[in-house]
């Protein structure tokens, strides 16, 4: 019996050791930047961002699969750098801010994809409606730890996305209906109490 118990505990120890490198991050918004862009009449692309973002993950910086990410954009921060255009996609043509004020991502898996590379699978919610998507993540940089004791580590992710697909802007010809995502992030883990 003693035997069966050492087993058990050593397993124990080991689910424990394997799961004590899980840490918790937050998104630091001042560092990271929510982009996309859209065709317009075929001709030109153009570009803007969301400037409101939060959210955290969990994950081992060590081995990053298998973790978790909760972003949350804020659809009024939506910025183009025109301010009529803005307000337009603010509106209910588009985005409809007032009755949908956040775009939200919940990851369903993180699996590994080659040195340093990542694919986040998850939903994606915007304009109300939730579709899966794939984020294919690059660059999850080594965790640095600044002069507080604070520590941080960056990614970018990218995906494509259809606008008719949530709903987005009709069949406005004039607007290419794929819109290609960018999000430069960078996640903060507070310093730990000594």
């Amino acid at each position: 019996m003693s035997r069966k118990l050492a087993l058990f505990g050593a397993v124990l120890m080991l689910v424990i050791s394997a799961t004590a490198e899980v840490q918790t991050w937050k998104i630091d918004p001042n560092h990271t930047a929510a982009q996309f862009s859209v065709r317009h009449m075929g001709i030109s692309t153009v570009r803007g961002a969301f400037t409101k973002v939060s959210g955290s993950a969990q994950f081992d910086p060590a081995s990053p699969a298998g973790g978790s990410v909760d972003v949350t954009i804020d659809a009024a921060s939506v910025d183009t750098r025109v301010t009529m255009r803005d307000d337009d996609l603010r509106s209910p043509n588009y985005l409809d801010a007032a009755k949908f004020p956040m775009l939200t991502f919940k990851s369903t898996s993180v699996k590994s994809a080659g040195a340093g590379k990542l694919v986040i699978a998850g939903d994606l919610t915007i304009h109300g409606v939730t579709k899966p998507v794939e984020l294919a993540v690059d660059g999850l940089s080594a965790p640095i730890t600044d002069s507080h004791g604070n520590t941080h580590v960056g990614a970018s992710a990218t995906t494509t996305v259809k606008r008719t697909d949530f709903g987005v802007g009709g069949s406005n010809a004039m607007i290419g209906d794929e819109i290609s995502i960018t999000i430069d992030v960078e996640l903060l883990r507070p310093a730990q109490p000594k």
